[in-house]
């Protein structure tokens, strides 16, 4: 027993040392770009990139991000991810979850053909379908508009699956219960579900979050200006002017990349409990 035990003691200092070894490699790039960020010496910057020297904020300054504020207009640029990326996640949450109910809770014709079509969109990348989705929404005149960026991605196939998952695991008598007692099935919905798949909402809510905070192709294929144009495309933009200051985009991505960080780190526990009770069912 004392060797089993002093050989399971090892086997979990090994696997604390591979987890902080992968930790390490994951922050090291948001660490180098954040410190990145607070040098204003442009020459010392390039000079210590590449060194041990570009994890240490020597002198740090905000110039840099006084900089990006000056040079584009970032507050738009942010506002506007903010209004497309919240009517995504929050139509999409009641859209989503309402489709799933359906298919998970309720029983009619056609079910299992619906439930086969969504997981057969899952695996079609978008990019398959962006020119014939341009084309249909230019036909429309909805370029350069804020619901062209939001409306053609509220259904969310994934989002349905993973809602579809967790709702099956829900016991059926509940459902019997509240019907039982003259509930309809939308307040089944809305007063039984929800509250007891707070985990998976988290979860979609931060998948979708980051899905199309990150958005690129769309946001650039169906803007012409600044007016609706999210921080992604801004930051392409930003990029590409002149002179290319690294400490400028450096502040630039950082402030892209901060909401993300900080939505997950506030939902972190409904994330992971979500994905260990999907893990055990599944």
């Amino acid at each position: 027993m004392p060797g089993y035990r002093t050989q399971q003691r090892l086997w979990k200092v090994v696997g604390y040392i591979l987890l902080g070894f992968f930790a390490l490699i994951f922050l090291a790039p948001l660490v180098v770009m954040i410190v990145s960020s607070l040098k204003a010496d442009e020459l010392q910057l390039l000079r210590e990139m590449g060194t041990i020297r570009a994890f240490i904020p020597t002198r740090p300054s905000l110039q840099n991000y006084f900089d990006v504020f000056h040079r584009m207009p970032f507050q738009r640029f942010f506002l506007n991810s903010v209004i497309i990326v919240s009517s995504i996640v929050l139509l999409g949450l009641f859209v989503n979850s309402l489709i799933a109910f359906a298919l998970a809770r309720l029983r009619w014709r056609g079910r299992g053909f619906i439930l086969s079509l969504i997981i057969a969109l899952i695996i079609i990348p978008f990019e398959g379908i962006a020119v014939p989705l341009l084309l249909e929404v230019n036909r429309f005149g909805w370029l350069d508009s804020y619901h062209v960026q939001i409306i053609p991605f509220i259904a969310h196939p994934f989002s349905i699956f993973l809602f579809y998952q967790f709702f099956i695991g829900i016991p059926r008598d509940f459902d019997e219960a509240a019907l039982v007692d003259g509930a309809g099935y939308f307040r089944i919905y809305s007063q039984l579900i929800v509250p007891l798949s707070r985990p998976v909402f988290a979860t979609v809510a931060i998948l979708q979050f980051k899905e199309y905070w990150d958005a690129f192709l769309w946001p650039l294929m169906v803007t012409r200006g600044f007016e609706y144009r999210p921080l992604t495309v801004g930051m392409q933009a930003f990029f590409g002017q002149w002179p290319r200051e690294w400490g400028d985009i450096m502040a630039f991505a950082s402030m892209t990349s901060l909401p993300v960080l900080l939505l997950f780190l506030a939902f972190q526990r409904w994330f992971i409990q979500s994905v260990a009770s999907t893990g055990v069912k599944g």
